[in-house]
């Protein structure tokens, strides 16, 4: 995910950002005059005076991860964006520091062709001018909803952060059906992509319409669609895969 968002930062200059500092434990890229990249925070010679800085790492990881920044970074005023699932405001607050401008944001994977979505929250407390510039950072990469609630998130991203491994599944399973009806796998992949994504696109752009009614509107009465989702909708039956699936990564959030 990190990788995506430093395509796209580099990509579009968001607030004018141009120069890049990563840092890479098992990283093997040679650095540039616009990308410096290091193995740990040691190497970074001083003085250092980032204005954002970006935790891009597992769950597990950020106890050893943030103190070390917190320690660096005590007279530094940069934002701090993390993207770890699960890791709430108060446990971030708690590692970088109570005065310290922090925001958790929940990316997900088409933000490697700006296609993504990003949802973002902060305390109350957070200055207007970093929240406007966590926003220009993440739009970058997509589109950006910032949650009043931070107990939402967790919910939320079981919907847009797992959700393109949902859709991934979907368009899996359509191909296998298409292919086991004759279609070769080529065909098939391209005809449940551009189906798949072609859909989205009309219900983004028709985003007064309910779902529902755009699903009505594909549905002749007796017709071939009527008769495949009397399988899918039959005794809720997708409709209960899918609850039951948000409800699991919902839960695994909250575990981590």
């Amino acid at each position: 995910m990190g990788s995506a968002l430093l395509a796209s930062w580099r990509a579009t200059h968001p607030a004018g950002l141009r120069r890049f500092t990563i840092i890479e434990p098992m990283q093997r890229q040679t650095s540039t005059d616009h990308v410096r990249w290091f193995n740990s925070l040691d190497e970074i010679p001083e003085p250092y005076h980032p204005g954002v800085v970006v935790f891009a790492v597992k769950p597990q990881q950020m106890d050893d991860v943030l103190p070390r920044y917190r320690e660096r970074f005590k007279d530094i005023h940069a934002l701090y964006i993390s993207i770890a699932a699960g890791k709430t405001l108060r446990y971030l607050s708690s590692q970088l520091g109570e005065r310290a401008a922090i925001v958790r944001a929940m990316p997900n994977t088409p933000a490697a062709i700006s296609q993504g979505m990003t949802l973002l929250v902060s305390a109350p407390t957070l200055p207007a001018s970093a929240k406007h510039l966590a926003t220009e950072l993440m739009q970058a990469s997509g589109d950006v909803v910032w949650l009043e609630n931070e107990s939402l998130m967790d919910t939320a991203t079981a919907i847009s952060g797992s959700g393109p491994a949902y859709c991934f599944l979907f368009m899996e399973c359509l191909v296998a059906a298409a292919t086991e009806a004759g279609l070769s796998e080529s065909v098939a992949r391209q005809l449940a992509v551009s189906t798949l994504s072609g859909s989205a696109a009309l219900a983004k752009a028709s985003h007064d319409m309910p779902l529902a009614e755009l699903r009505r509107r594909v549905t002749s009465p007796g017709g071939t669609t009527e008769a495949a989702l009397g399988a899918l909708m039959g005794d809720d039956a997708l409709r209960k895969l899918v609850q039951d699936a948000v409800r699991r990564a919902t839960q695994r959030a909250k575990e981590l």
